[in-house]
């Protein structure tokens, strides 16, 4: 039996292609949802949309200081683990849920498999990069998405046998997921005027951007001076943290439609009809690779080097300067470049390892 633990809404998504790949074969497993986030409750929906069954455990421990939250999942994931001893533990990406996840595991002698291990920004102020780090070292199965990620490991020492350069879920989740969205949803309220390819989708969530004045008033500025340049409409779904500071700060820019926040599947079908994104996400820059929409990453350092080698994104900081300049190179970007994280198939290369090495009995 697997054990997936997954805490938040970015974890559930690339974790869906795995999920119905373990549904479609009849292999046991269970979802342990940490509730890092998000309470399970407003998660559900999530799972309802993605047409995914809901996970047999929650833990609930919801937002806090690092230590705290880590140790909190710790506690509760190490006692699910031990009442069912799964044959191995998955974790996903580079959160408190993977490392707390991976840790739990790893201290009852539960082989560990990391899906999207090996990626790196160097850039230790991260919490995140803290996180994948200790998830690759302690881990038995790395489920590196490309081949740069996967010569990080080698790189750190990281034994030839544990890794396995599978592509990226997101690249399944993109396709399986746009496919229910395009079936069941119409048009979102008041965007009813957008024309494909014919506006700018905004997110900015973290918090070396938003908590800090001068950075989220370069973003904000930036954005200003590209809608008036354009002409285009701005489209800015809020995430809470960001409009908090934005309030505190009293922030404001003309020309800009902040939004409320909307559902994965939404969101999804905004980013396939934008004509350029800006973003401090690391999902977004892949899934704008993966669409064929040129991006602008609101971020000195991107531990997703691939999308800047092929050239469907470039860094642009928080400098409004930087970010007007930086946009106007990805305007005129002509998308055709070759996605780097695979065919698709990820879910089922991890599937096929695991049960390989009989990981799914």
């Amino acid at each position: 039996m697997l054990s997936l633990v997954l805490g938040t809404r970015p974890e559930i998504i690339k974790f869906s292609p795995v999920i119905r790949e373990c549904e479609r074969r009849d292999i046991p497993y269970f979802v342990l949802h940490t509730g890092q986030h998000y309470s399970y409750q407003m998660d559900r929906i999530f799972f309802e949309e993605l047409e995914l069954p809901e996970p047999e455990y929650n833990l609930d421990v919801g937002s806090g200081l690092h230590g705290e939250q880590t140790g909190k999942i710790l506690a509760g994931a190490e006692k699910v683990l031990l009442q069912h001893r799964p044959d191995a533990v998955l974790v996903q990406g580079d959160t408190n849920t993977v490392l707390a996840g991976a840790l739990a595991a790893a201290k009852l002698r539960i082989p560990v498999g990391h899906v999207e291990a090996g990626l790196r920004s160097f850039d230790r102020r991260m919490p995140e990069e803290i996180n994948r780090i200790v998830a690759d070292h302690i881990g038995d199965l790395m489920f590196a998405p490309t081949g740069t990620s996967a010569g990080y490991l080698r790189q750190e020492g990281i034994p030839e046998e544990k890794i396995f350069v599978t592509g990226n879920t997101v690249v399944d989740a993109v396709r399986e997921n746009l496919e229910i969205g395009q079936r069941h949803r119409g048009i979102l309220p008041g965007l009813e005027d957008l024309k494909r390819g014919h506006y700018i989708l905004v997110t900015a969530h973290r918090a070396e951007n938003v908590d800090e004045r001068e950075n989220l008033s370069g973003i904000l500025k930036g954005l200003e001076r590209l809608h008036h340049e354009t002409g285009m409409p701005v489209v800015f779904p809020v995430h809470p943290r960001t409009e908090k500071m934005m309030r505190g700060f009293s922030l404001s820019a003309q020309g800009i439609r902040f939004m409320e926040p909307v559902g994965y599947l939404d969101f999804l079908r905004l980013e396939s009809g934008a004509r350029l994104i800006l973003t401090d996400s690391g999902g977004v820059q892949e899934e704008s690779c993966i669409l064929g929409i040129p991006c602008v990453t609101l971020r000195e350092n991107t531990e997703r080097p691939e999308t800047l080698d092929v050239g469907s994104n470039v860094l642009a900081g928080t400098d409004a300067g930087t970010i007007m300049e930086r946009s106007r190179v990805m305007l005129g970007r002509v998308p055709g470049w070759e996605n780097p994280y695979g065919d698709g198939q990820a879910g089922r290369r991890i599937v096929d390892i695991l049960v390989e090495k009989g990981f799914t009995g």
